[in-house]
């Protein structure tokens, strides 16, 4: 299996969890969390697809993908004590996730010719609005709207990804190289309590 591939599944697997921990906290019931779990895996990814007319969307044509939402959904209930004090552990995959889904956005958008600005804001889109549908949907104000750094990471990492295509990297080690950088300026920033001014 394609490592690429891979690390998409285990992004949508995490992020799933993510939107089903969040519709527990909430007390929603079994189908509200599995609502909530597959807007927060595939949101971001199926918008994109929608905004760059790429139809059907990536989801429909692999079902694999629906079928990694329900695993993490059976895997949440059974086993979610355990996985709330892993809360360092889910927001590292959740940091690779992000920066994954960032640059693999930004792919995808310029193979259909769109310009790179374009691109670098579906990278952007890919990654972080399965997060702020979830966070709509369960009446939290969206991590993006906040001070912390979020999507800024996703445009930077988005954006070093298409400069580095003109270099004579691999395809490969391009891609490591923008998520490795979306995930350090995540990670710091949480860490130095980095983000944005707000307007006063």
């Amino acid at each position: 299996m394609d490592l690429i591939y891979t690390l998409n599944i285990i992004g949508t697997f995490v992020f799933a969890i993510s939107g089903a921990l969040t519709a527990s906290e909430k007390k929603m019931d079994a189908f509200g969390s599995a609502v909530i779990a597959f807007i927060t895996a595939l949101g971001g990814g199926t918008l994109r697809d929608l905004l760059i007319g790429s139809q059907p969307v990536g989801w429909m044509l692999d079902p694999n993908y629906l079928y990694t939402v329900m695993a993490a959904l059976t895997f949440c209930y059974l086993f979610k004590k355990w996985i709330v004090k892993l809360t360092r552990t889910m927001f590292l995959f959740d940091t690779i996730g992000i920066g994954l889904f960032a640059v693999l956005g930004v792919q995808k958008t310029l193979s259909f010719g769109l310009s790179p600005a374009i691109a670098i804001m579906m990278g952007a889109v890919s990654a972080v609005f399965g997060g702020v549908l979830r966070d709509v949907l369960s009446n939290r104000v969206p991590l993006i709207f906040r001070r912390e750094i979020y999507a800024t990471a996703c445009l930077a990492g988005g954006g070093l990804y298409y400069a580095l295509t003109f270099t004579q990297l691999s395809d490969s080690l391009t891609i490591w190289i923008a998520v490795v950088v979306v995930m350090a300026i995540r990670v710091l920033a949480v860490k130095k309590g980095w983000g944005l001014p707000g307007i006063k």
